[in-house]
């Protein structure tokens, strides 16, 4: 959705009240949000559409929103309609890179928090994400485009195999599924998670890898993370993470692929986005092959 018409989709809603002011929100790299100030505060406006290639729906991002409103982890929703969200505003810093690892137990709380108190909050059809599942979708439409990389999507599914066969059985539990940096926010006094587009059931394992390869942790950090999450560590649960973050950089890689066929949000190059993050996998990948064979 063009800008313009976002923005003029989110000034003609009905639940605003006396005259408004609605700015771009930088940041986002699939949907167009803006600030929004009225007589009675100021709030967030998110505008996107259901994003099959990505698996999102935007009714299902509705209900893991307003089940992290009442787990007390998300700010307060205020409107919902297809593929338009209004969230109550908060004056908070967002997180970079470096900020989640200098704040990593308490990230890894709150998203601890989102496990053990979201599933039973979410009401109707309940979403699954399975990393695995979701690389060989992106790479059978990537086939299907003829894109750039092809030729390389044969390596990237013998190695998705390969990393789902090293995963171990976990509980499902309700995860938030995209930890980048700036889905974390702080206002002085605790954090918020933000962004539930990809909120769906799995195990905890990729949010873990997750938030571990979207912050670039090294491996003492990653021992520090999995102590606090589950105790003690095992060499299969080790490997297991270690599995699930080089998938991880691989998701995050491929989505920047896709959304090149997809996507035109202003100012954001996917194709950049792509590569980065393509780096990070084959960086991951050669570890993860160096440390567990």
């Amino acid at each position: 959705m063009q800008q313009s018409s976002a923005e003029d989709r989110v000034r003609g809603l009905a639940i605003w009240t006396g005259p408004i002011t609605a700015s771009p929100l930088k940041g986002g790299v699939s949907n167009a949000s803006f600030v929004v100030s009225d007589s009675t505060g100021k709030y967030v406006a998110r505008v996107g559409e259901d994003y099959p290639f990505h698996q999102v729906s935007r009714v299902r991002e509705g209900v893991a929103s307003q089940a992290a409103f009442e787990a007390e982890l998300s700010p307060e929703v205020i409107h919902l309609e297809p593929g338009l969200s209004v969230i109550r505003h908060i004056e908070a810093r967002t997180y970079s890179e470096a900020d989640v690892r200098a704040n990593m137990e308490r990230c890894v709380d709150i998203v601890q928090r989102c496990h053990r108190d979201m599933g039973q909050r979410i009401t109707g059809q309940g979403a699954i994400f399975w990393v695995f599942q979701i690389l060989r979708d992106y790479a059978f439409q990537l086939s299907a485009a003829h894109h750039r990389h092809a030729a390389d999507i044969p390596r990237w599914m013998e190695i998705t195999a390969e990393l789902e066969a090293a995963q171990v059985p976990m509980p499902i539990v309700f995860g938030h599924h995209d930890l980048l940096p700036s889905n974390f926010m702080d206002d002085g006094q605790r954090l918020w998670l933000i962004d539930w587009e990809y909120g769906a059931f799995g195990t905890a394992m990729f949010d873990l890898a997750n938030i571990a390869a979207n912050n670039s942790f090294d491996r003492g950090l990653e021992r520090r993370m999995l102590r606090q999450y589950f105790g003690a560590v095992s060499p299969d649960l080790e490997r297991a993470f270690y599995a699930m973050k080089t998938a991880s950089a691989l998701r995050e890689a491929l989505w920047g692929m896709v959304s090149e066929l997809h996507l035109n949000a202003p100012g954001v190059d996917y194709v950049a986005y792509a590569a980065e993050y393509l780096g990070r996998f084959e960086t991951v990948y050669a570890t993860f092959k160096k440390n567990f064979g």
